[in-house]
């Protein structure tokens, strides 16, 4: 079953993200994001997909973008955790 959580990012450029995983393999099956730096998140959306979504949090963890204290990435890995959180 695909489950598509909407995750609102706090502390950057990008205003909402959208990930669909499929939670019988923990694969990530889509990734769209509303703002932020288009070509960057083009990037990680072509990166993720098909990815882990337990391997895709612990890479973007801690992620930071310049004297933030957080980032894309990051937020990112926020969005996973309240997915896992919602899966226990």
């Amino acid at each position: 079953m695909i489950k598509t959580i909407e995750y609102f990012p706090q502390g950057t450029c990008s205003k909402k993200m959208t990930i669909s995983i499929d939670t019988e393999t923990g694969k990530i099956t889509d990734f769209t994001v509303v703002g932020g730096c288009n070509g960057n998140l083009k990037g990680i959306r072509s990166l993720i997909i098909g990815m882990d979504a337990k391997d895709v949090h612990d890479k973007l963890r801690g992620t930071l973008c310049g004297f933030r204290q957080t980032s894309c990435p990051d937020q990112i890995a926020c969005a996973l955790e309240s997915f896992f959180e919602e899966e226990k």
